[in-house]
């Protein structure tokens, strides 16, 4: 098991937030087999891997906002970007992203808990957003180049997160890995038929629990029975 802090985005980002996850999980008992590892200590890392991607012609600049993204999906569920500056050769100026190229092929796969998939990411959400606007590198990136350079094996994660799974595999095989790791992508904790709970919406999390009294057995046991 590895510990990765996926603080990329810096805006978002601060200690104060990393010192309470990490407090958390070793109340909880979970130590990491390996340092932690920080995504906003990998620039070196993140940019080459984007030049083993140019070297093959696959990015170029971008200066669309998500405002100027409306075209949606097949299956309705997110915007897909329709290519609008891939032919217009944008220098890499500041305040433009960057974006990969992805195939127009299939991508199956088989997780561990849902079964077969087919994914196609082209149509899902079209070429891959890598770095934004603000210079940050983007979470779709960043963990396919800290899988790779980790030998990451498998992914254990929420089921919103299985549609990035076909882009995330298809990324990975550009930049040279010769098989994916196996993912199983695990049911939400809700807290309504549409909605997750979110610490970000102020939804009680496991200090909370802490301070009413409960054990660390008790809270894993909890987050257990939800998930069935």
């Amino acid at each position: 098991m590895l510990l990765r802090i996926e603080d990329h985005d810096t805006q978002r980002s601060g200690p104060e937030y990393e010192k309470s996850i990490l407090e958390d999980l070793e109340w909880l008992g979970f130590t990491s087999d390996a340092p932690v590892v920080r995504q906003s200590e990998r620039g070196e890392l993140y940019e080459q891997a984007l030049t083993r991607l140019s070297a093959q012609g696959l990015v170029y600049a971008c200066e669309c906002s998500r405002r100027d993204i409306t075209e949606v999906s097949g299956g309705g569920s997110e915007l897909r970007y329709p290519g609008t500056c891939a032919d217009k050769g944008l220098s890499p100026a500041t305040g433009r992203a960057l974006r990969a190229r992805l195939p127009t092929s299939e991508v199956p796969f088989t997780d561990l808990l849902l079964g077969p998939q087919r994914q196609v990411p082209a149509d899902q959400c079209g070429d891959l957003l890598v770095r934004d606007r603000r210079g940050n590198w983007t979470y779709q990136f960043a963990v396919v180049v800290d899988d790779l350079e980790q030998g990451v094996n498998l992914v254990v994660r929420g089921t919103d997160l299985l549609a990035s799974t076909g882009r995330q595999i298809q990324l990975a095989q550009l930049l040279g890995r010769a098989a994916p790791p196996d993912f199983m992508h695990h049911p939400l904790v809700m807290k309504s038929p549409t909605q997750k709970v979110s610490k970000s919406d102020g939804d009680t999390g496991i200090r909370e629990l802490r301070a009413a009294g409960m054990s660390a057995d008790e809270v894993l046991d909890l987050a257990g029975k939800w998930l069935v």
